[in-house]
């Protein structure tokens, strides 16, 4: 599949997916096996991206409180701290964030908030958000940032224009691409426990409470959540007023069932049957003080989740136009549950 059209790649641990599960030892043996494994591999192998310097940018916009009257100007603010940020990146050096940067701030671009400092966070909006009927928040997993930003957009763009199409008449869409979080290096210790989704439920439920004072109370709002992004919706889940969380890829949630999550909203869960993630060990265990692993597979029964067809797919492929993934979780963000396909 082409990158461009790829929720971001994220690679799995060096040997976390290997010899350790097709041994499948028994017990507790297993599980400190696979839970070292897991550590050691997070904390031996060299994480990417570590030596790249902080890239300096100016401090976010000064934003008036979301509404719709108040949209244009906040994704004009938006845009011109973009371009300021582009200016800043490229006077150090910078080309590839410049170029990142630039791109945001096209003048098509909706904005809901930027934030071009370090890794860098960016929220934006496709669709006419203030007079959505059904809004869908993508939230994305591990290694995404505005340097990777364009492939994470990509898979916003694919789901938008497919809720364009088979939106019911009168009925409008939005889809809202969420990276409004520092996500984990796929090669990292982060990306093994809960903090960094600890640290980003409570922006998650900030802009799911924005999306309602935009779009109305009686707007339809579904989290859909990408691997590392599934733990995020779960630690957000109990706070957050959604219909709907669609957990894909998914290595866990640090729950133990769907009922765990303490949330009105159904729960849906899928895995396509070229994902990697579906080797991992569902285990979980606090280890000096940190909780590492994230429990229960959210597509086995024992989770309880309303499991859906994600055809053949790998782990970047669930957005990809035309896949059964993609179809089914245009479904779910329209309320057309009873077309929704399981395996």
């Amino acid at each position: 599949m082409d990158a461009a059209l790829a929720v971001p790649r994220e690679v799995p641990p060096a040997t976390a997916a290997g010899r350790q599960v097709r041994r499948r030892p028994r017990g507790g043996r297993w599980r400190r096996a696979a839970l070292a494994v897991l550590v050691a591999s997070a904390v031996a192998l060299p994480v990417a991206g570590a030596a790249r310097p902080r890239v300096p940018a100016p401090p976010p916009a000064a934003l008036p409180p979301p509404a719709a009257s108040t949209l244009d100007a906040i994704y004009a603010a938006n845009r011109a701290n973009a371009r300021e940020a582009a200016r800043t990146a490229a006077s150090h050096g910078d080309r590839r964030r410049a170029a990142a940067d630039r791109a945001l701030a096209g003048p098509a671009r909706q904005l809901l908030a930027f934030d071009g400092r370090g890794p860098g966070r960016a929220t934006e909006v496709l669709g006419d958000l203030a007079r959505a009927g059904r809004v869908a928040v993508l939230v994305p997993g591990s290694d995404t940032g505005l340097d990777t930003y364009g492939r994470f957009r990509a898979a916003a763009v694919a789901l938008h224009e497919r809720l364009t199409r088979e939106a019911p008449a009168g009925t409008r869409t939005a889809v809202v691409a969420w990276l409004g979080y520092e996500t984990p290096g796929t090669i990292s210790t982060t990306v093994a426990t809960t903090g960094r989704a600890e640290e980003a439920a409570p922006a998650l439920t900030a802009l799911v409470r924005d999306v309602r004072a935009v779009a109305g109370q009686r707007s339809r709002v579904s989290l859909l959540c990408h691997s590392y992004g599934s733990v995020v919706c779960a630690r957000a889940a109990a706070r957050t007023d959604a219909d709907a969380i669609a957990l894909v890829g998914s290595p866990g949630t640090g729950a133990d069932t769907a009922a765990g999550l303490r949330t009105r909203a159904r729960v849906w869960a899928a895995r396509g049957t070229g994902d990697w993630i579906g080797h991992v060990p569902h285990l979980s265990a606090d280890l000096f003080g940190t909780t590492v692993g994230f429990g229960t597979d959210p597509v086995s029964p024992a989770f309880g989740a309303r499991v859906f067809a994600a055809g053949d797919g790998g782990h970047s492929d669930y957005f990809a136009p035309g896949s059964t993934s993609l179809a089914n979780l245009t479904r779910i963000v329209l309320d057309r549950t009873g077309a929704v396909t399981h395996d």
